[in-house]
């Protein structure tokens, strides 16, 4: 992660909102989101780093390595400190404004392998050839759930054989007793780190019908049903897990 001195500070849900809206991955939040996402996922700088060291691990020469949902390119500038400097990023997002910031960060990172950036929703067809390595990182809990399976076997489809797909994502418990504990526990988290209970209260009214976890168990049965072989979790945080699958 940069410096957080020289994040814009989130302070998209600050001012009391009088007509609730879905949340969007617009202009204002392109703008912030590197401070919204380092305050509100924990352990986020420590995922980055695990999610570097697995692809930097599996990438195979000649194939390329896509990030799924880059954001503003954080991902990807881990990943370019450890992965061999001749394979191809490719970047996608469906947010413009996400991706204008993404290209911006990875020239100042002095990027110098060969990437692409493009704009694409992950719901509808999305291309993916040639691939090693895909990261979903804190993207899938954004796909309608409908699409969920058929970008998975889009994503296998695309990756060569021993290729690996890494996943964050926000879930929920096994035991559903336990979601309540979680999720208290995970704003604790939130006011920590300086967001108050307004601002809370509002983002989670914003993103209830945008961001839909399941359950750990949930997803791993749908990487297995899409045809990966084997599935690790590598990452456990009350709500929070990261999981590594390999193609055969």
């Amino acid at each position: 992660m940069s410096n957080k001195a020289n994040l814009n500070k989130d302070e998209v849900f600050a001012e009391e909102i009088t007509k609730a809206s879905d949340f969007k991955f617009g202009a204002k939040v392109a703008s912030v989101f590197d401070d919204m996402v380092s305050r509100s996922v924990p352990y986020y700088g420590e995922i980055q780093r695990m999610i570097a060291e697995l692809a930097a691990d599996q990438v195979q020469k000649g194939t390329d390595v896509y990030d799924l949902g880059c954001s503003t390119g954080t991902t990807m500038i881990g990943m370019n400190t450890l992965v061999d400097p001749t394979i191809r990023f490719v970047g996608i997002d469906d947010s413009k404004e996400m991706l204008d910031k993404c290209d911006v960060k990875l020239k100042e990172a002095g990027f110098v392998r060969p990437y692409e950036l493009r704009v694409a929703d992950l719901g509808e067809k999305v291309e993916i050839t040639n691939a090693s390595v895909v990261v979903l990182c804190l993207t899938l809990q954004f796909i309608r759930p409908l699409y969920r399976e058929k970008l998975l076997k889009t994503i296998f489809d695309g990756l060569v054989p021993g290729g690996v797909l890494i996943i964050s994502e926000k879930i929920l418990a096994e035991e559903n007793s336990f979601n309540r504990d979680f999720i208290k526990y995970y704003y604790d988290y939130k006011r920590r780190n300086h967001y108050s209970d307004m601002e809370i209260s509002q983002k989670r009214e914003a993103l209830e019908n945008v961001l839909i976890p399941y359950k750990l168990s949930e997803n791993i049965y749908l990487l297995r049903e899409a045809g990966f072989a084997h599935v690790e979790t590598f990452f456990k945080w009350y709500n929070f897990s990261g999981v590594i699958a390999v193609k055969k």
